[in-house]
């Protein structure tokens, strides 16, 4: 099978989000210049670059009390700033409602019974059992082609890690066994991990 996406793929339910998989989910935390916290899921997550260490995250859809975009990138863009909330599988039940279409006066983490925590470099709370949060300041927010689709890359200033997810000197993704984003409203956890030596190793 063969497509061009301007023309359609036929099929009872799109393709593409199932073909880039596993997605990593960033578990996105913010706060509105009033005040108002938001917390929300995005599988178009990915870290971006070492020194310094950067994120991004994108945002491909609108709400009607939002200026063409969602509280996520709207808060972001009065504020400067995010944290990522690492989501494991045994969080994915309370993440999956934070998920939802909300009125934006909707606290998100009180909606799901999230437990927060302040960050120690950002005005923005975190969540406070994920097994990572990443506190990031807000470098660019990049506009791509088609409605609603803003990128936000933001550089990592401070990176909390679980202490049971630190074993010798690691941290142990098979203690927190990541959620990941498949197609449609299929997920995936990773349980088992492999390494491979690189030719220049």
């Amino acid at each position: 099978m063969f497509y061009e996406p301007k023309d359609g793929h036929g099929l009872p339910h799109n393709p593409f989000n199932a073909v880039v998989t596993p997605r990593p989910i960033g578990w996105i935390s913010t706060r509105g210049s009033d005040g108002s916290e938001n917390l929300a899921p995005y599988s178009f997550f990915n870290a971006v670059a070492y020194v310094p260490p950067q994120v991004m995250f994108a945002s491909t859809a609108a709400k009607p009390d939002r200026d063409g975009t969602k509280d996520s990138t709207a808060n972001i863009r009065e504020t400067g700033v995010f944290c990522v909330n690492i989501v494991g599988h045994g969080m994915r039940d309370v993440m999956n409602v934070t998920s939802g279409g909300y009125p934006r006066e909707v606290d998100e983490f009180d909606r799901a019974g999230v437990a927060r925590a302040e960050c120690q470099t950002i005005p923005c709370s975190r969540v406070a059992d994920a097994p990572a949060n990443l506190e990031c300041r807000l470098t660019q927010i990049v506009q791509l082609p088609g409605e609603a689709n803003f990128v936000t890359f933001g550089e990592v200033t401070g990176v909390h890690l679980r202490d049971d997810c630190v074993v010798d000197g690691r941290f142990d993704v098979t203690r927190y066994q990541p959620l990941a984003r498949m197609g449609y409203r299929d997920y995936a956890r990773v349980a088992e991990v492999f390494e491979l030596a690189r030719p220049d190793d």
